[in-house]
């Protein structure tokens, strides 16, 4: 019967390889691929044991299969004989085993202890060569395992059990132990391998906060379980931010209820209390996006001030070892009748120490109500002021309203009528004139209904068309142009890609009629790819030097400039448009700014637009290079659709060529802009600049922009002064770069100094 089991186990592992690959077949992508090979390798580990238990089998039918230590002895075998790899085993985990207790016994806790305030020190000042001033003081806190186990061993007194803080919080209509933070954590990591015998003061604590994170989290809308974990910010390396989080009242800690991040490692930890609880929790955080490839993921923040604009709450796509780690020990406590917990109270020293568990709820303790104005505040976490934005509902100003956009490589500059330009380190990609009165450079999209052959842009520039509503919004992240022409709602949404030399530009179109409505989108950019200064000189001269071409095998315009001196940086720029969900492959181009414009014409009305003439693919060492391209969509009533137009920079064609590529499908807009928004996030983070004071700076760019003539001295003041721009030369000023002067009169103001120097 063993036998006819074990060749019907092997029968069905060796066929989880080829029903994956069945259900996988024709699809390459990285979660169907990755299906197979996880397997393929549990297809390995089946083998594995089965392998061993076929060494283990009994000889006879009926007989129960012999422990590996019963293998080891020589007068037992089955038919497989295994006794010597048994015997190999048990001497490998005996050796295991005698290493791990000779670990135990060195590890001397004394180290971080004070014998006089008889307490455990949070930690070691390696610099200065002394213990951190900061203790563990409280019975409720993680480092209660250490303590026991620190007991148990000999190392300090028991005396120091005692020294915890007993102090306890109202929860519900009980009281419970205090912590510092409030967290999931603090109360039932120990519980992974320590008993909190019933009725004790640690029974009845941790019954009573897993309560009270249930309660809470259903008041906020979420699901349950708050403990320390990461967040929804990130260093300059891009690496998730760390911190403790809780339940306010639970917790010491101030700040509890400016913070609602949910761990899922936390339902694992509270699934030892309320199993069926934590089964129902693990399902919403399932819906709620919390479920990866490899388990659940590190945190999901719901903290306003830290989510992109129009999103609820942001995925911390992170995994941590050690809270997966506990995950598992929980789970297997659960389903397997605390087998953790017995397996560690089986050893003597801990079973000789259990008595301080045993401890009784007091009857007469003090109560404490920690920061009880923050109990009462934390239902309103999730309406909590969320990052400031500048917003603008018309395009008329006597100077144009700047945002600027950028990576620290590449910048775009975009103004509330939607022109500006474009840079990549100290060349002007785009070209550019300081014209507060026509204000007609920038990257731009037109768009043309093929019916009623109606004209009109995204923005107000360049076509100048009227929108029926019309409104800009600026965050630090990207810009958005939001407009209404009849039926047809438009939004621009710019953004510049925090890891490659790029900007993206999504045009939204919203079909908001009866009938189906068929629109052509045509990209504008007049190229400089010279110094700004240079194109300024001279721009005639500065094209000469410029060509481009069609890369048909990704549709890609490319444009690069010929170096005229060795000491020259190349430089090659390309433009892609990419159609989420396409209907088609219809495209078009031009790089001729002649032939686009026509004769006599401006951009406010290109002929190759405005008459719908077809676009005539010229490329080639023209005189006045752009980029332009074309494409069309159809839009079903009630329906919408994204265009994306990309423009990317580098120093060679195949680096250029690659970046193309990555940017001409519609899922790279959705990364630019998640990227993008992180950046911002961790650059004012690590600046320590809060968003209404980035949206300050962004004002005082705008006036460097463009000059303010209201900003002038007056004529008299003009009037009295004797020297030119060569005059600031002595004093290392060559008059090239902006200049920005304050001035202060009393000692008190030199936080204005500091701050524009911040700027």
């Amino acid at each position: 019967a063993w036998a006819a089991t074990l060749d019907s186990l092997s029968s069905y592992a060796l066929t989880l390889p080829d029903s994956a690959a069945s259900l996988t077949a024709d699809r390459v992508d990285g979660p169907h691929s990755e299906l197979v090979t996880w397997t393929e390798a549990a297809q390995s580990a089946v083998s594995s044991h089965l392998r061993d238990l076929s060494l283990l089998q009994p000889a006879e039918p009926g007989v129960a299969f012999p422990t590996i230590a019963e293998m080891s002895n020589p007068t037992i075998s089955g038919p497989g004989d295994g006794s010597p790899a048994a015997a190999s085993l048990v001497r490998r985990l005996e050796a295991i085993a005698d290493h791990a207790q000779q670990l135990f016994r060195e590890m001397d806790f004394t180290f971080l202890f004070d014998p006089v305030r008889k307490l455990f020190s949070i930690g070691f000042r390696v610099m200065a060569g002394e213990l951190d001033p900061s203790y563990y003081d409280l019975l409720a806190s993680e480092a209660r395992l250490t303590s026991f186990v620190a007991i148990a061993k000999g190392d300090v007194d028991p005396d120091h059990w005692f020294r915890l803080g007993r102090a306890l919080t109202p929860v519900g209509r009980g009281s419970a132990l205090i912590s510092w933070s409030g967290s999931m954590f603090e109360y039932l990591m120990p519980a992974l391998v320590m008993r909190a015998p019933v009725g004790s003061l640690l029974d009845h604590t941790c019954e009573l906060i897993v309560t009270r994170q249930m309660r809470y989290a259903a008041a906020l809308g979420v699901p349950w379980g708050i403990s320390e974990s990461g967040y929804n910010a990130r260093d300059l390396a891009q690496t998730y931010q760390y911190s403790g989080f809780g339940v306010p009242g639970l917790g010491l800690k101030r700040g509890l209820s400016e913070d609602l991040v949910v761990a899922p490692y936390a339902t694992a930890l509270g699934a030892m209390i309320q199993p069926e609880a934590a089964v129902r929790n693990f399902a919403r955080l399932s819906d709620s996006g919390a479920a990866g490839r490899y388990g659940f993921r590190e945190a999901l923040d719901y903290t306003a001030r830290r989510l992109p604009e129009g999103e609820s709450v942001a995925i911390v796509k992170s995994y941590m070892a050690h809270h997966q780690g506990m995950a598992l020990v929980s789970i297997g406590n659960v389903i397997n009748d605390d087998v953790m917990v017995e397996r560690f109270h089986a050893d003597p020293v801990v079973e000789a120490t259990e008595l301080l568990l045993q401890e009784r709820m007091p009857r007469n303790a003090l109560v404490a109500r920690p920061r009880s104005e923050e109990v009462k505040s934390a239902a309103d976490v999730r309406d909590s002021v969320p990052p400031m934005l500048r917003r603008f509902t018309s395009p008329h100003d006597a100077i144009p309203r700047t945002h600027l956009l950028s990576n620290g490589r590449y910048a775009v500059m975009v103004t509330a009528a939607g022109s500006g330009y474009s840079r990549w380190r100290d060349v002007a990609v785009t070209r550019w004139r300081e014209d507060v009165t026509r204000d007609p450079w920038g990257s731009y999209v037109f768009l043309r209904d093929m019916r009623t052959g109606a004209v009109w842009s995204p923005g107000h520039q360049p076509s100048g068309v009227e929108a029926d509503t019309y409104e800009v919004t600026y965050s630090e992240d990207h810009a958005e142009f939001s407009r209404r022409d009849g039926s047809i709602a438009t939004k621009l949404t710019i953004v510049v890609s925090a890891e490659d030399d790029a900007e993206i530009r999504r045009v939204s179109l919203t079909n908001l009629g009866s009938r189906p409505r068929e629109i052509e989108l045509t990209s504008y950019q007049e190229l400089s790819l010279a110094p700004q200064a240079a194109d300024i000189a001279h721009p005639a001269f500065q094209n000469l030097f410029v060509e481009t071409e069609f890369a048909p095998q990704i549709g890609a315009l490319l444009a690069t400039r010929r170096a005229r001196s060795s000491d020259d940086r190349p430089i090659w720029a390309a433009h892609v448009v990419a159609v989420e969900e396409p209907t088609g492959t219809f495209i078009q181009y031009e790089t001729d700014r002649a032939r686009f414009l026509g004769r006599g014409r401006s951009v406010r009305s290109p002929i190759s637009v405005v008459d719908g003439r077809p676009l005539s693919n010229t490329v080639g060492a023209v005189l006045d290079p752009i980029f332009s391209l074309r494409t069309r969509v159809t839009i079903a009533p009630g329906e919408g659709v994204h265009v994306i137009f990309s423009t990317v920079v580098a120093e060679t064609r195949e680096q250029v060529l690659d970046l193309a590529d990555n940017y001409r499908t519609g899922a790279a807009f959705e990364r630019a802009a998640t990227l993008a928004w992180t950046h911002a996030q961790v650059q004012l983070h690590h600046l320590g600049i809060e968003s209404d004071e980035a949206h300050l700076f962004q004002r005082l760019a705008n006036r460097v922009i463009y000059s303010d003539p209201s900003l002038r001295p007056s004529a008299n003041v003009l009037a009295r002064n004797e020297r030119g721009p060569n005059g600031l030369w002595a004093h290392g000023i060559s008059g090239d770069l902006p200049i920005v002067l304050v001035r202060i009169d009393e000692a008190e103001d030199l936080d204005i100094v500091r701050q524009l120097l911040r700027a």
